[in-house]
């Protein structure tokens, strides 16, 4: 003991990193389907660790939340404004509605059992499994006028609401959106993803478990052309024109490559590489050459490149749609292989819908992608370094904007630092996503920021609400976590009723994702996507999870402000 009390006088830092390290290996522990996370394992363990005595700077914790807070708004910018257009509209207020039944659950409880400012706000980070709501009450509750002491009991309380409330609040969606939700509308999750997807391919069937389209696979192979077909004679172009469901990449002469832009006569013997799906590269070819082995020593290049959609032209338009009024000779040459949405993949179905902000897969020669990549966006490379002036500015807007204050009830309230970066955020991802000169943050850094600094912060919450946390827990344990119990519930079971019936989101696997969504409860998530196994569920719960994720983390400052009660000193 007395080695860990000089450590926490002389390096209190090891402390809050040896958290990190152990909050996470504990929330990679399974228990059945339930796993911890890394966040709340960090908390629990900061907590066990603050037994120690450890005091850590509390600007620390500050700016690694305002990082934290800031990435989340940048990578949701782009999907959160466009949640806001009319085409979404009933799924922006399905998760608001869902939000705000959080925000007056949490409140019923507070007012009508008497808790206090910090134990209400932690009710509704555990509750609602919204890590961000610690950050954002605790600011507003530092501005209070009241003692020290006060100020570090409601911070306390915030850290054991949430611990007590967050395994819960996590296990919740869980059980409703997998089997209740299911179980009482008599629906079968996989077979309804399966008519969703079928909808969404325009009535193409949908694999099972274990099985996968080769007739999807991107390819190249190499053919001779046989002797009198129609083709001799012929310019190369004028092949990769007629044929849009494979490339003519290059044609091979005595063993030479001719640049096809310059083969205006095809003849008896030449070798062409095609690239293209499977299933045509199979069939059509057949008709005008026989399948031959690479040339030996031949090397084709092809490259595979990620490009962020920004043009309005492809924007709000299904991928069948691009595919049938392209006209550009690049555009058909090369492959689209993969869509990704807030880091999470879409299926590759012809009526997805992209919008921008979307990372496209594009898979051809670097000279058709080249004139793709004008045509999309802008390549993810070319985001590879951060913009460090607009970051900067982003950062300062957000600080300032946590300046402004408002009151409620006579109490001021602001938003605080992680409100105004949450804003700042949003603004300048929305920004990146529009317009791709300015506000680069790579995908890499604003993963390292989000989880990195969700995690310093916690844990230094952790950290110092160590010594009071058993007391506590002693206290209001028992209560608390049932309080944590019908908030994680009561939201769910009025917003999946009001979005069904109401907003009229009748799609099993639309109105599950709703749920998910609305409730950012990514463990639900993970399961529904489990149950539906394939990728139905992302694009609905991409739309709402950023209207989630912004909302909730506002209601930090409004609990704070509508709770009257004081903790006891």
């Amino acid at each position: 003991m007395d080695v860990l009390t000089w450590l926490a006088g002389h390096a209190p830092l090891v402390f809050l990193f040896v958290a990190v390290a152990l909050g996470y290996f504990a929330g990679k522990l399974k228990i059945g389907n339930f796993v911890l996370g890394g966040i709340a394992g960090t908390l629990i363990v900061g907590v066990i660790l603050g037994q120690a005595g450890v005091t850590i700077d509390a600007a620390i914790k500050d700016i690694f939340f305002a990082l934290f807070i800031y990435a989340v708004g940048y990578q949701g910018g782009p999907q959160f404004f466009r949640a806001l257009s009319l085409k979404s509209l009933n799924q922006l207020l399905s998760a608001g509605v869902m939000c705000v039944l959080g925000l007056l659950t949490v409140l019923a409880f507070a007012w009508g059992f008497g808790l206090d400012r910090g134990t209400a706000a932690g009710l509704a980070a555990g509750g609602l499994t919204q890590s961000a709501i610690i950050g954002t009450a605790g600011e507003t509750i530092q501005k209070l006028s009241v003692s020290a002491d006060l100020k570090s009991v409601m911070q306390t309380n915030i850290a054991v609401g949430y611990a007590v409330c967050y395994i819960f609040g996590s296990i919740g969606p869980i059980i409703m959106i997998t089997w209740f939700f299911p179980t009482i509308m008599r629906w079968d999750i996989r077979a309804e993803a399966i008519k969703l997807a079928e909808k969404m391919s325009g009535g193409a069937a949908t694999l099972e478990p274990g099985q996968f389209d080769a007739a999807q696979r991107i390819d190249t192979r190499f053919y001779q052309l046989d002797p009198g077909t129609d083709w001799i004679g012929q310019p190369a172009q004028k092949m990769d024109v007629f044929y849009k469901d494979f490339a003519v990449e290059a044609v091979l002469r005595a063993g030479q490559e001719i640049d096809t832009d310059k083969v205006t006569s095809l003849q008896e013997g030449d070798v062409l590489a095609l690239t293209g799906m499977v299933d045509a590269l199979e069939t059509t070819p057949q008709s005008f050459a026989r399948e031959v082995p690479a040339p030996a020593g031949y090397r084709l290049v092809l490259e595979n490149r990620h490009i962020v959609l920004t043009s309005p032209e492809f924007s709000d338009h299904t991928l069948q749609d691009i595919h049938d009024l392209t006209q550009s000779r690049a555009m058909r040459d090369v492959f689209l292989t993969g869509v990704k949405r807030m880091g999470r993949d879409l299926p590759l179905l012809p009526n997805l819908e992209l919008h921008k902000g979307d990372e496209l897969q594009v898979t051809g020669n670097p000279r058709d992608l080249n004139a793709v990549q004008k045509a999309i966006g802008y390549p993810i490379s070319a985001a590879a370094v951060t913009d460090f002036i607009f970051f900067g500015i982003g950062m300062s807007l957000g600080l300032l904007l946590g300046l402004i204050e408002f009151r409620i009830g006579g109490v001021p309230v602001s938003i605080g630092s992680g409100g105004g970066c949450l804003l700042s955020g949003l603004l300048f991802g929305w920004l990146r996503g529009t317009h791709p000169r300015y506000a680069a943050l790579p995908t890499g850094a604003v993963n390292f920021l989000r989880d990195f600094g969700l995690a310093v912060f916690v844990g230094v919450v952790g950290i110092s609400a160590g010594p009071q946390v058993l007391t506590t827990l002693q206290e209001q344990g028992v209560s608390l976590f049932l309080f944590g119990i019908g908030v994680t519930l009561i939201p769910q079971l009025i917003g999946f009723f009001f979005s069904y019936y109401v907003l009229r989101i009748q799609s099993p696997i639309e109105a599950l994702a709703c749920v998910a969504g609305g409730r950012s409860a990514n463990p639900g998530f993970a399961a529904l996507m489990g149950k539906a196994e394939n990728a139905t569920p992302v694009v609905t719960f991409t739309v709402t999870y950023a209207v989630a994720n912004v909302l909730l983390t506002l209601w930090g400052p409004l609990i704070v402000g509508l709770v009257s009660t004081n903790p006891s000193p």
